[in-house]
């Protein structure tokens, strides 16, 4: 989501929206009136006072969807499992809790038995290097047959191979799943998405996703270039959908929910439609140098002072 230095500052200027807005009761998850394509169950959002440490759905039988709960976490992060043939490959892991490694093992575990196979090796990779995105790292450090990912861009470029980072691409394949591994510098220096041709979506991080979109003021240009890879990527291939690292949003609403809020409702679809591409490209395009925080269907862009200290939004790009 962004650096937690920037925490402190933003949350002082949305304090008041969070005493107005904050949910404190425990009720039922209530769905989306708009049903997903792709989930069955409304994801969970702080409704239930014993709900699980991590929520999980799947798609198909390859692909695990995984959400750490808002009642832990106010980042209430998304993590995907892919298996292949070969390999399995576990995209980012949260912030800290004790309890993901058993989750993901357990998962492991039940897809080895369906799949009639002992064991498989375990590739952990991040979106990104921000600290809601590798907080269990640790713990898959003395797991057996598991490889960690670096969080530098040359840790990343080295382990996929990405010969000319971030202009290439690179390919990864987990047996009889061919990924594609596409660099996105902007809101982090690291920041990739991944193309999964069995589903043909991307996962796309936090550079894409219902929410702020964080990037530098002095990033801005590094985000669009991004950006334009990723749009040409997506026409080329004719991905439908992307899937990214958080829900910020209401479906009803432009307005972002607040950082202390641990009760939701009415959340956004994880899921978005590839054309949100083109209207973050447009909207960042129509800002000029002038960059503003500003509120969309479906997303908010987020400049940000690499320093935001004595600064406020939603023009600290030009103070």
């Amino acid at each position: 989501m962004k650096n937690k230095k920037y925490i402190g500052v933003i949350t002082i200027v949305i304090g008041l929206s969070a005493i107005l807005f904050n949910q404190t009761a425990t009720t039922a998850v209530e769905p989306n009136p708009i049903p997903s394509r792709f989930f069955k169950e409304t994801w969970r959002a702080g409704q239930q006072s014993s709900e699980p440490d991590f929520h999980i759905q799947k798609l198909g039988t390859d692909t695990i969807v995984i959400r750490q709960s808002l009642r832990d976490t106010f980042e209430a992060p998304f993590m995907y499992l892919l298996f292949g043939d070969n390999k399995a490959l576990l995209i980012d892991t949260g912030v800290k809790s004790p309890t993901l490694r058993n989750t993901i093992d357990k998962q492991i575990d039940e897809w080895l038995s369906s799949s009639q196979k002992t064991d498989i090796e375990l590739v952990v990779m991040h979106s990104h290097g921000h600290g809601d995105h590798i907080g269990n790292d640790d713990s898959f450090h003395a797991r057996p047959n598991t490889k960690i990912v670096g969080t530098k861009p040359e840790d990343v470029a080295k382990f996929f191979n990405v010969t000319s980072w971030p202009e290439t691409k690179a390919n990864f394949d987990l047996g009889n799943r061919n990924l594609t591994i596409i660099p996105t510098p902007g809101h982090h220096p690291s920041h990739v998405m991944v193309h999964d041709p069995n589903h043909n979506i991307l996962f796309s991080g936090d550079m894409v996703y219902p929410g702020k979109l964080y990037f530098q003021c002095a990033k801005a240009n590094t985000y669009l270039q991004s950006l334009n890879r990723i749009i040409n990527f997506a026409q080329e291939n004719n991905i439908q959908w992307l899937f990214g690292g958080h829900i910020e949003l209401p479906y009803n609403s432009k307005t972002a929910y607040p950082f202390d809020q641990k009760v939701r409702k009415d959340e956004h679809h994880l899921e978005l439609p590839v054309e949100v591409l083109s209207r973050i490209k447009t909207a960042l395009t129509d800002m000029g140098p002038e960059l503003i925080v500003h509120e969309y269907d479906d997303f908010t862009l987020f400049p940000h002072p690499a320093d935001p200290q004595g600064k406020q939004p939603p023009n600290w790009c030009n103070e």
